[in-house]
């Protein structure tokens, strides 16, 4: 019995590892590849896909014969954001954001010391910044995580340090605790933080957080560019948007503004 269980289990985990990986190609993906990824034999990717094909998390396309997200993955994850009240009421503005800036715009949370973006409205332009939905970033390494951290005291900072790092993406980015500090002050100061290819190279972020009822940041919204067309002579203006932004999402959502 002992060892059904295990079996059991390390079939759930193998399809869950399928699951994720089907939901970071949006092109959809041979099974072949998902073996490769996934480390499994390509007959053990083949029945786990079919199972949850049969169940609606997983889709396969005879035409391409690929794989692909199925439609209760989509419920699922849909039931994930309507716990969180702000994400409907953020559509509204973060549209406009990129209207107007004509740049990828995007909502996030922190969670289990990671930014995740929540959703995002992608810029028209041809060459553009995508961190698509479900994607996770360490939070020191993303304009969205930073201003959510500048919204905490220094010793909830110093404590999210001791567990977390301060974990690093690129050349760029924060790599030490002190240095972190330094870039709250100034976020802190300006009310808006900054991303300079500390993500990824060649991409810049501009965010503001969002407050909740209590006060308290409950996410952010910001606006990602590549950083040719986001340069140092535009970040005003765009932070300017993205803090109102941010702004009349907290009045939406019912939230108090930041004390003093």
């Amino acid at each position: 019995m002992k060892d059904g269980k295990a079996g059991g289990v390390q079939a759930v985990t193998r399809a869950l590892t399928l699951l994720r990986l089907l939901g970071g190609g949006s092109e959809g993906q041979r099974v072949t590849d998902l073996a490769q990824e996934a480390g499994l034999a390509v007959s053990t990717t083949h029945r786990l896909l079919t199972t949850l094909e049969q169940a609606g998390f997983a889709h396969f396309d005879p035409t391409g014969a690929t794989w692909h997200v199925g439609r209760e993955a989509f419920a699922v994850g849909a039931g994930y954001l309507q716990r969180r009240s702000y994400v409907a009421p953020a559509l509204t503005y973060l549209r406009r954001l990129r209207d107007d800036t004509r740049e990828t715009a995007n909502l996030g949370h922190l969670e289990d010391g990671q930014l995740v973006t929540l959703h995002q409205v992608e810029s028209r332009e041809i060459m553009r910044a995508i961190s698509p939905p479900g994607g996770r970033v360490p939070a020191t390494c993303s304009a969205m995580g930073k201003a959510l951290l500048a919204t905490w005291p220094d010793a909830q900072i110093a404590e999210f340090c001791a567990r977390h790092g301060v974990l690093t993406m690129t050349p760029r980015s924060v790599s030490t605790e002190a240095e972190l500090h330094r870039q709250i002050g100034t976020i802190r100061a300006r009310g808006y933080a900054v991303d300079d290819e500390e993500h990824a190279r060649g991409l810049r972020c501009v965010a503001a957080a969002v407050r909740g009822p209590d006060g308290e940041a409950v996410c952010a919204i910001s606006v990602s560019a590549m950083a040719v067309r986001l340069g140092d002579d535009r970040v005003e203006e765009v932070a300017r948007r993205v803090i109102a932004a941010a702004e009349a999402l907290t009045h939406r959502i019912g939230g108090a503004p930041a004390a003093g």
